[in-house]
């Protein structure tokens, strides 16, 4: 035996990885998969359809029911709970169980609950107590019932609002990674306020054209997608909403919140909108026209294409 079993621990299947600690009272039935490295603490229970990864935290008083699946560097705090069957009765039970996936890296807080067919994104944090009734996109921040994104993982929006206030003149831009932040010019006097921006000098492409955000309830998120060739200039011209850019190596957040800021967003880069003010008008100028080829719409993809580009 290559792992640690507590004496009081049940171990019945044969696939649990070098490395890996099973702690007091535990139960893993036969068909159950474990990985290498992994920490599987007191009172939990794993059933048969189910894989763990490698380097899994498993915390106290945790079950993981047939169907989930966890991948490499997984935290699950104390009591986390997950389902299986959305609609369950006493000895009835579904041909197949829907399949839950928790990407690499991410964290489940305390008590969290996860509805059942969802995944959970790599890198996302789910907060201690939230109840998961959507999929979770990578690196998101979640909290609440039904939980809500709140933030993205290591993306600080007080950084690009601070350089934008205090750095950059109107015409001016600074750049964050791939991406690049935009102080656009704006006129006041006794008839208003004018903002403008000139194409390929403000707007550094050629417009081809352009669309329309609007109408977004709070709790919605838009974007989540990266582009092999569009460029993008977003400009909040109402209301206040929040950009993430990912460019494979840097994340950074944007707070859009007057017609004087803007984000250029170059190829290659994946953005997500979300923080939207019920107000809240975002003007995307876009280099070419529609082309759903042009888009990558899932992260896994996107990372690996950032990684060749490398």
């Amino acid at each position: 035996m290559t792992y640690f079993k507590h004496e009081t621990a049940i171990v019945e299947t044969g696939c649990v990885g070098g490395g890996t600690r099973v702690w007091a009272y535990a139960h893993i039935l036969p068909g159950a998969k474990i990985g290498r490295d992994c920490n599987i603490c007191d009172h939990t229970f794993i059933e048969n359809d189910v894989t763990v990864g490698d380097r899994v935290t498993i915390k106290c008083g945790v079950q993981l029911w047939d169907g989930l699946r966890v991948d490499d560097d997984v935290f699950i705090g104390p009591n986390a709970t997950f389902t299986n069957d959305p609609f369950p009765r006493s000895k009835q039970h579904p041909a197949r169980y829907p399949q839950t996936l928790i990407e690499r890296g991410a964290s489940i807080g305390a008590n969290a609950t996860i509805l059942p067919g969802i995944t959970i994104g790599e890198r996302a944090m789910i907060g201690a107590g939230a109840v998961v009734t959507n999929n979770v996109p990578p690196h998101a921040k979640l909290l609440g019932n039904p939980a809500r994104i709140v933030g993205y993982v290591d993306a600080q929006p007080e950084v690009a609002a601070a350089t934008l206030t205090t750095d950059l003149c109107p015409g001016e831009s600074a750049r964050f990674g791939e991406v690049s932040v935009h102080h656009m010019p704006v006129v006041d006097d006794l008839r208003g306020s004018l903002s403008f921006g000139e194409m390929q000098r403000h707007v550094p492409f050629e417009v081809k054209r352009y669309f329309l955000v609007f109408d977004v309830a709070n709790e919605k998120v838009r974007g989540q997608h990266a582009h092999r060739k569009l460029q993008q200039f977003l400009i909040c011209v109402a209301g206040r909403c929040h950009v993430v850019t990912d460019d494979g190596n840097e994340r950074h957040e944007f707070i859009l919140d007057s017609p004087s800021k803007a984000v250029h967003i170059p190829p290659m880069v994946w953005a997500t909108q979300y923080k939207f003010s019920g107000d809240a008008i975002l003007l995307v100028f876009a280099s070419d026209f529609y082309d759903s080829s042009d888009y990558i719409r899932e992260y896994p993809e996107f990372r690996s294409l950032v990684g060749l580009r490398s």
